[in-house]
């Protein structure tokens, strides 16, 4: 009897390692949705600047968002102009179909 108790001792210690590890690899993908991200953008929107790369980086990050910023009547306009059009292309991100 008590070498199942060691040996129910061993699993759980076993899972509890397996968990901890496998905790801190864990990757999050949520993303928080603030148009504020896309702020390295904004002379391409209202320019004809090229984007950079970290305008770039920041869209492929928000790309998720852009349907709701769409949908608000404050930003909606500004990711449909031309500018913005442009700079999704650029960036090889899909223009989003919401």
């Amino acid at each position: 009897m008590r070498n199942v108790g060691a040996v129910y001792g061993s699993w759980l210690i076993l899972l509890f390692l397996m968990v901890l590890i496998l905790g801190r690899f864990r990757v999050s993908n949520a993303v928080t949705c603030a148009v504020s991200e896309l702020s390295p953008c904004a002379s391409t929107i209202f320019s004809s600047a090229p984007p950079s790369r970290d305008c770039c980086s920041k869209l492929k990050e928000q790309q998720p968002c852009l349907c709701g910023y769409i949908r608000n009547p404050a930003y909606g306009r500004f990711i449909n102009s031309p500018g913005a059009l442009k700079m999704l292309q650029t960036c090889n991100v899909p223009r989003p179909t919401c």
